[in-house]
């Protein structure tokens, strides 16, 4: 079973999700793992912001029109 990350998930959801060949890394390969987490929740982040920012683009060309 994946990971299923979704909006409606919730934290025991995700955590129960979590596969047995993450359960039973090494620490070099959890190490591994945890950096692409946390590059995603970078990224996640950054395109809220990037959706923000056309969001407030396309208010302002509307409202000038």
């Amino acid at each position: 079973m994946g990971i299923v990350l979704s909006n409606d998930a919730t934290l025991q959801q995700i955590a129960e999700s979590i596969p047995k060949s993450v359960l039973n890394a090494t620490d070099k390969d959890l190490e591994g793992f945890q950096k692409i987490v946390e590059e995603s929740i970078k990224l996640r982040e950054s395109h809220r912001n990037l959706q923000k920012l056309v969001k407030n683009y396309s208010t302002s060309m509307i409202q000038r029109s």
